[in-house]
């Protein structure tokens, strides 16, 4: 059997294509076996277990010629993923999983293997496991961007372009009322937006375990910012923890206070750009035709109106 006829493509992973990118996403799904197995054989690389797939990348577990656990990572290569491999290289292993080979022509990456089974979402304690993730996050920050990183200031400046038409399209005041405030916090920010190596969707699964250092980030959607910008993941998943404490705004706000202490930034200007993201996403609602405040979302700004004045 050759490996091509060896490599199944995940159903999830061929759903979400279809579902994100439609006859493009079936047609880079239907080219998936034999691209994997191109790689394969181009960078000597053995199949050590079954395929696993995120929302986009299928992710092929190897081993390369020197016997060393690997993972071959095959995405589509669009405005969010094209930046990954340079931000790799840019933090070198430190913090982050380690790059080994790149392919520019096709965006496939051959990267360290962690342990996919055990994620920061696996401590029980959550602010444990948020206090790892902003020590984690303090280093990547650190790093400049690299020249062709995607910029935070021309992604706030587009999302403010997009407000005028989501506003017509939140019946209720409230919801109106909220995006004007999280769009006017973003806009006082804007004449310095930062030129640090963001990962942009450092959440509890995207820190995996690993050998050379207990917890590595993956997964990385570049941004050269602010590393305010970075705070909001961190607040909005493990969302169960928050409302079992039986205070939703203080939890939020205590999470929000600890990133800011471990990352030795301004909460004010923080505090903004965290409500640039709640922006951010009540955007991506709008355009999948929502008509309401994800009401997560909704609380994660009010608690935070008052960091940001």
């Amino acid at each position: 059997m050759s490996s091509a006829q060896r490599i199944v493509v995940p159903p999830a992973l061929a759903a979400s294509q279809a579902r994100y990118f439609g006859e493009v996403g079936r047609a880079w799904v239907a080219a998936l076996p034999r691209l994997a197995a191109g790689y394969l054989e181009r960078w000597k690389l053995l199949l050590d277990g079954p395929p696993a797939s995120g929302a986009v990348a299928l992710v092929l577990p190897v081993r390369r010629p020197d016997g060393t656990p690997a993972v071959l990572k095959l995405q589509p290569v669009d405005e969010e993923t094209a930046g990954e491999p340079a931000a790799l290289r840019a933090w070198a292993g430190r913090g982050a999983v380690r790059l080994f080979e790149h392919d520019p022509g096709t965006g496939a990456m051959l990267i360290e293997r962690l342990d996919a089974s055990r994620s920061l979402s696996s401590i029980p304690d959550d602010l444990q496991a948020l206090r790892i993730l902003s020590e984690l996050l303090a280093g990547l920050v650190s790093v400049p961007a690299p020249a062709g990183i995607r910029r935070l200031g021309d992604l706030a400046e587009g999302m403010l372009d997009q407000v005028p038409a989501a506003l017509s399209k939140l019946p209720r005041v409230e919801d109106r009322l909220l995006v004007r405030s999280c769009a006017t916090a973003m806009a006082e920010q804007l004449p310095v937006t930062g030129d640090r190596l963001l990962h942009w969707d450092l959440h509890y699964d995207n820190v995996l375990a690993g050998e050379r250092e207990p917890w590595l980030a993956i997964d990385p959607k570049p941004l050269a910012g602010d590393p305010g910008f970075e705070l909001f993941p961190a607040l909005w998943n493990r969302w169960d923890d928050l409302t079992a404490s039986g205070n939703v705004a203080r939890a939020v706000r205590r999470r929000f206070d600890l990133m800011v202490e471990v990352l030795g930034i301004e909460p004010r200007p923080a505090a903004a750009w965290t409500l640039g993201r709640v922006l951010q996403n009540v955007l991506w609602d709008v355009r999948n035709e929502r008509t309401t405040v994800d009401p997560v979302l909704d609380s994660i700004a009010r608690a935070l109106f008052g960091r940001a004045t």
